[in-house]
């Protein structure tokens, strides 16, 4: 039952934020929007909707530390195996934009989330900070990306956005069934996690550090591949950075925002710590020659696998 619970889970969390992806995509297109800006926004903060749905619904239940735990988790993950074997399968070319502006975004929200954690708890004014801040950072994010766009990364924007659908009516009906599934997916995801968490006698941050961060990066982790593979570095690194500032100030914000204080007993400071050092590791790479090279993702994989180690029960 824990199992079936589990995989349904995940199912419905990748088929609902892909859904919700298509429709929004669709819908944005078909209003004007550039594929840059919907690959930016739309595309981007899509496909960190499982983890924001899976965070709010753990939180609101009382479970703290798989909503905090899966936060921290997926960032880690997002780095590490993600960053890594996208890494492994095509070396990438780092844009500028990246390195002045979302690299060094991430690492400052990283360590903002590390100070505001200190007591083990986001309070609801440090919730609301977080939320107050993706706004800022998604507004200051397309005003850079209209200055700084070409006509190469629009086309390969645009290769990554998803075909508009038939009608509006078809889009909103996808976005529809695309909520509809993630939240249906988070509440059996949920559930099949704290129950293994009390079958196997392992705290609820391991298995939101783990198991829960793994689940709910699948869309990414998809996407980034996708990427990598039609040789989109873009979109491939893009997506990784911006999971991450969307998996702290959105995610964290809108859980602590309905469910403050949100208190997570069992993530420790290492977790933030090891968080923020994969986030520096990533910065320190993408600086030295601009270019992800295969022995870097290799790196990346190898730091996740001792992190695991280290973490595991």
């Amino acid at each position: 039952m824990i199992a079936l619970l589990l995989v349904a889970g995940l199912a419905a969390l990748y088929f609902g934020a892909e859904w919700l992806v298509r429709g929004s995509s669709s819908l944005a297109v078909r209003f004007g929007v550039s594929p840059l800006l919907v690959g930016l926004t739309v595309v981007a903060y899509g496909t960190s909707t499982p983890e924001l749905i899976v965070s709010v619904t753990a939180a609101t239940a009382g479970q703290g530390a798989i909503a905090v735990g899966n936060v921290v988790g997926s960032n880690i993950f997002n780095i590490g195996v993600i960053l890594g074997l996208t890494a492994l399968l095509c070396p990438m070319r780092v844009q500028l934009q990246l390195l002045r502006f979302d690299i060094p975004a991430m690492i400052a929200v990283s360590l903002l989330l590390l100070l505001f954690f200190q007591d083990g708890a986001i309070q609801f004014w440090e919730a609301l900070t977080f939320l107050a801040l993706i706004i800022v950072y998604t507004a200051v994010n397309i005003r850079l990306a209209r200055r700084s766009s070409s006509p190469t990364v629009e086309s390969e924007f645009a290769a990554g956005v998803p075909p508009p659908t038939g009608s509006t009516v078809r889009d909103v009906v996808w976005i529809v069934a695309g909520l509809g599934t993630l939240i249906l997916g988070s509440r059996w995801f949920v559930s099949g996690a704290v129950d293994l968490a009390r079958l196997l006698g392992w705290s609820e941050a391991v298995i939101g550090l783990t198991i829960v961060a793994a689940g709910t990066s699948l869309p990414e982790l998809a996407s980034s591949l996708i990427a990598a593979w039609r040789k989109q570095p873009d979109i491939a690194i893009g997506n990784v950075v911006g999971s991450n500032i969307y998996n702290i100030l959105a995610t964290l914000g809108a859980s602590g925002a309905m469910a403050a204080p949100l208190s997570a007993s069992g993530v420790r400071f290492e977790d933030t710590a090891a968080m923020i050092g994969f986030s520096l590791l990533m910065g320190a790479i993408a600086w030295t020659g601009h270019t992800l090279r295969r022995w870097e993702g290799a790196l990346l994989l190898g730091l996740y696998g001792v992190y695991l180690w280290r973490l595991w029960p």
